[in-house]
């Protein structure tokens, strides 16, 4: 029994050795080996260019339209999840039962909505076709600058429920018209809070 314990701290030792060489050879240069023989110039060369190739570009357009897609879908789920659904319930009513934890999570979610659309309208700007689509957009936007004050406070009504959905409703289609569907997807309660 007492063996044990003494092979298990050269186990573990040896275990964290080879994470650090592992992650050390995984975050290392790939050029390295071309820097040694006074190629470390052109292979530096060839990485920019490489950048500036249009298979490079278009990669930069997909991942810009999936990023898009990714923080709208977050946007529209905690708007609908948490903001449009309760309101519709009856929940934000004086007297609903469950309208104080309602109201802070529909503050929370309308915080999340907007930094989210605020970053789907960044994401929009790597794509030209999505770029055109989103742009009259980012008005209606910051019009929800606000709006998660007021939901906290029990002060949005019909007028700003509805002023969320059109926003949400707007930057689906236009992603759709560009060819980026955008599917509502329920963020967890840690991402409100974090």
């Amino acid at each position: 029994m007492t063996r044990s314990v003494p092979l298990r701290r050269p186990l573990v030792a040896f275990l964290l050795a080879c994470a650090v060489l592992v992650s050390a050879t995984a975050c290392g240069d790939s050029g390295d080996s071309g820097s040694a023989t006074g190629a470390g110039t052109s292979s530096s060369a060839s990485a920019s260019a490489s950048a500036a190739s249009p298979s490079a570009s278009a990669e930069k357009q997909r991942l810009a339209k999936t990023r898009f897609v990714a923080n709208a879908g977050l946007a529209a789920g905690a708007t609908y999840q948490w903001i449009v659904k309760p309101y519709r319930a009856g929940t934000f009513k004086k007297g609903a039962e469950g309208r104080t934890f309602a109201l802070v999570k529909a503050g929370l979610a309308g915080g999340f909505a907007y930094n989210r659309l605020k970053a789907a309208a960044e994401n929009a700007k790597g794509d030209p076709l999505l770029s055109k689509a989103v742009a009259p957009l980012t008005a209606g936007i910051e019009s929800l600058q606000g709006m998660a004050t007021k939901l906290r406070n029990g002060e949005a009504g019909e007028g700003d429920i509805g002023a969320f959905e059109s926003v949400i409703d707007s930057i689906k289609n236009a992603g759709k018209d560009a060819g980026a569907e955008v599917k509502d997807k329920v963020p967890s309660t840690s991402q409100l809070t974090g």
